[in-house]
C-alpha cells in the first residue's frame, strides 16, 4: 500500500473523493436535464440527448466544471438549482477518521478541486470538512482544470510541494492520469466516489474503497 513516511504533501480531490459524488451526478445528469427539458418545451429524453453532447463538448476543461459557463449556455439558474437538492450533499463516511489521521501525523493536506468557488463554498458551508485542510484551491483561479498540465505547473510553483514526496487522490483517471505525467510520486484512486453507483474497476493505480484501509498513517 502507501508508504506514508515518504509523503509529507497530500492533494485532495472534492467530488467523489471527500464527498459522495452522488449529489453532483444526481443534479448533472437529473436535475438540469429536466429544467433543460422544461425550457425547451421538448422530453425529458431530447434534454438529456442534448445536455449530455454539450457536457462531451467540453469534457476535462474548465468550462465543463464552470456554473457561469453553464448558466449562461442554457438560460438556468444553476446555483438555485443546486441548492433546491442541497440536502444530497455528504460527506464520505470512511473521511472523518482518514483526514484526522493525517492531520495527527503532520502532513500537510490541500483541497485541489475542478469545483467552481460558488460550489465549493456551499459544500464547505453545509459539511464539515473544511477545518482538516491547510489550503482549498479551485481550479478555476487558475483559469484550467486538473486535467491541464498548466494548472499543475502553476499551483506546484504557488504551493512549492516536493512533487516525489506527494500523495495525490482523485476518483477521475484522466485527472491522475495527467497527475502521473506530471510527476507526483503517489497516486491513489477512489473506486466507489458515488454511493449509489457499482464500484468502478481501477487498474491502473493503487484504488480504495475505504480510507481506513490506508490506517495507520505516521
Amino acid at each position: 500500500m502507501l508508504n506514508w513516511s515518504q509523503i509529507d504533501t497530500v492533494l485532495l480531490d472534492m467530488d467523489g473523493t471527500l464527498l459522495d459524488l452522488h449529489f453532483d451526478s444526481y443534479f448533472w445528469l437529473h436535475v438540469v436535464p429536466t429544467e433543460h427539458a422544461k425550457k425547451q418545451n421538448i422530453s425529458f429524453e431530447a434534454a438529456k440527448i442534448d445536455i449530455l453532447k454539450r457536457y462531451e463538448a467540453v469534457h476535462g476543461q474548465i468550462q465543463w466544471y464552470c456554473l457561469d459557463y453553464w448558466q449562461q449556455q442554457l438560460g438556468l439558474p444553476i446555483m438555485a438549482l443546486k441548492k433546491e437538492i442541497q440536502h444530497l450533499i455528504s460527506i464520505r463516511e470512511d473521511v472523518p477518521e482518514f483526514l484526522t489521521a493525517l492531520k495527527k501525523s503532520g502532513k500537510k493536506l490541500i483541497l485541489l478541486t475542478n469545483a467552481h468557488p460558488d460550489s465549493l463554498s456551499l459544500k464547505v458551508e453545509l459539511v464539515d470538512f473544511a477545518h482538516y485542510l491547510d489550503v482549498l484551491i479551485s481550479t478555476h483561479q487558475y483559469g484550467v482544470s486538473k486535467e491541464s498540465q498548466s494548472l499543475w505547473q502553476q499551483v506546484h510553483a504557488d504551493l512549492g510541494f516536493d512533487k516525489q514526496r506527494t500523495l495525490f487522490v482523485d476518483d477521475s483517471l484522466s485527472v491522475l492520469n495527467a497527475a502521473k505525467e506530471f510527476g507526483i510520486g503517489h497516486l491513489l484512486a477512489v473506486a466507489n466516489p458515488d454511493s449509489k453507483q457499482p464500484v468502478n474497476e481501477i487498474t491502473d493505480y493503487l484504488s480504495i474503497t475505504d480510507y481506513r484501509t490506508l490506517l495507520p498513517i505516521t
